[in-house]
């Protein structure tokens, strides 16, 4: 009779034992968390950009800074129309946390202007690249699209008397040139080619393209695009004379859009 009540006993450690040891390997996994290595480790999610929301696009170009860039609304008779005008009209978007515009036309005697402003805050769904990282790319893929010349930073503008830079800027005069009215279009100074920014944002670029409309019309095109943290901001500045032969200022218009930028650099808030 001892003997079998032993037995019992006996079964009755092994079973606690076990018990034990399968309670164990249930917890709360700060062993994993311990051992980098090992299978199920929580990963760091990476950092979220410095910007959260986008300002109120139509809104922040100001009066003033308007009719510097487009003149022809200051010969807007019509009251009305002209307060119309000033307001732009806001892109449409369907998330204006992520993604904001604006848009300017305005229909002068003696050109049609444009201007139009966009804001895009990027955000990543990868734990493992941040939002800045995510913008960085987007920013690259904008800048090779443009396709700028092979000499793209601004501190090439120094560079004096190479052959390399005459070559490099000669092909690249074409589509940036000015002409005076009635005459041909000439080189364009190599510190106003498309070309990489070094002053705005993060990083930037301008680019500068005159092209034809119909058969007579020369439109440019300036567009300056800037990243900051994780927001994209691209600008887009256009002309088009009514007069023959007339091919809008290309300093002048750079100048207008690069003050421009730098307002809306200053706009933003995280």
């Amino acid at each position: 009779m001892q003997r079998k009540a032993y037995v019992p006993g006996v079964a009755a450690l092994l079973a606690a034992l076990l018990a034990g040891c399968t309670g164990s390997s249930g917890g709360d996994g700060t062993t994993d968390d311990a051992n980098p290595g090992v299978a199920g480790t929580a990963s760091v999610a990476a950092q979220p950009g410095k910007y959260r929301t986008l300002p109120e696009a139509c809104g922040v170009v100001g009066q003033s800074t308007l009719d510097t860039l487009l003149p022809g609304i200051q010969q807007i008779a019509d009251a009305d129309q002209r307060a119309r005008a000033y307001e732009g009209d806001a892109t449409l978007t369907y998330d204006t946390d992520r993604k904001v515009g604006c848009r300017w036309k305005v229909e002068a005697t003696d050109a049609t202007e444009y201007l139009s402003i966009d804001f895009e805050r990027v955000v990543s769904y990868d734990n493992a690249v941040s939002d800045d990282t995510q913008a960085q790319q987007l920013f690259a893929q904008a800048v090779e699209k443009a396709d700028l010349p092979a000499a793209t930073s601004s501190a090439t503008s120094d560079v004096e008397g190479s052959g390399t830079a005459s070559a490099t800027a000669s092909p690249s005069a074409t589509p940036s040139g000015s002409a005076s009215p009635g005459g041909s279009a000439s080189a364009t100074p190599s510190d106003l080619q498309p070309r990489l920014l070094d002053d705005l944002g993060d990083e930037a670029f301008l680019d500068d393209v005159v092209g034809n409309s119909g058969s007579t019309a020369r439109q440019r095109k300036v567009t300056v695009a800037f990243r900051t943290s994780n927001v994209i901001v691209t600008i887009e500045y256009e002309e088009q004379p009514t007069t023959v032969g007339v091919t809008p200022d290309s300093k002048e218009m750079q100048d207008n859009a690069r003050k421009l930028a730098s307002q809306l650099a200053g706009s933003l808030s995280g």
